[in-house]
């Protein structure tokens, strides 16, 4: 064989090694990869859509805690944007100056006044299985783990339990499970943040309760606003 012709050869097939070892490489660095994630929140609940002139307020810490996982789907070829489904559980209480009370087989709603009556606790608390939705998108890589993301999106929640506590010195009152509650919740979600320390904020589209709940002459249409952290643990 020609010597000219055999470095020919040797040079195109190295080449061609060298092609398909980037391949390879940059193959390598994503196949596969997604953030398959469990997620724990810890929010501070605030009700908005207070009825007008009715002189709702709240009191204290109403807190939420969140806890779920979400199946990651990526839609391009870095797979740094994906779309995210999954599941999860949410506990949430709401202290505030919204008497419930039960008075001959029938729910009220009224303002507590507290000249006439001395309240030390008086909350709702609501317990939900969540499905949250998600368009993510973050800097992470198959190696990187500490990168910046935006995850935005939609959570549906079912009510599969609550309660309500009133404690006053004129006594104490505690309700379960009341069909006054809205059984589906909904809203908006947004999750920014670097590495494990995100910001997490929800807010909901719909009333917390249903129809017949009235406080005097108008619904009780309060909605729920969350802000807080949203970990994500691989």
């Amino acid at each position: 064989m020609n010597r000219n012709v055999f470095f020919f050869l040797l040079l195109i097939g190295g080449f061609s090694f060298a092609q398909n070892s980037k391949k390879t490489t940059k193959s390598q660095l994503y196949e596969d990869y997604r953030e398959d994630q469990f997620y724990v929140s810890i929010t501070y609940n605030l009700l908005s859509n207070k009825p007008e002139n009715e002189n709702v307020s709240q009191s204290g810490f109403s807190s939420g805690f969140h806890f779920g996982f979400i199946r990651d789907m990526p839609i391009n070829e870095r797979r740094n944007k994906a779309l995210g489904i999954g599941i999860g559980i949410s506990t949430n209480s709401y202290n505030q100056n919204i008497s419930i009370l039960e008075i001959d087989n029938e729910i009220t709603y009224g303002i507590i006044d507290e000249s006439e009556i001395n309240v030390s606790k008086n909350k709702f608390t609501t317990y939900l299985v969540e499905v949250p939705f998600e368009f993510r998108w973050r800097t992470s890589t198959r190696t990187d783990y500490n990168f910046w993301r935006i995850y935005t999106g939609f959570k549906l929640g079912y009510l599969v339990y609550n309660t309500t506590k009133f404690k006053s010195n004129a006594g104490d009152v505690n309700l379960l499970n009341l069909d006054d509650f809205n059984r589906l919740q909904y809203g908006l979600t947004l999750s920014i943040g670097y590495s494990t320390w995100n910001f997490h904020a929800y807010y909901g589209l719909n009333p917390i309760f249903g129809n017949n709940a009235r406080l005097g002459d108008n619904g009780l249409d309060i909605k729920s606003f969350k802000i807080g952290l949203m970990f994500y643990i691989l």
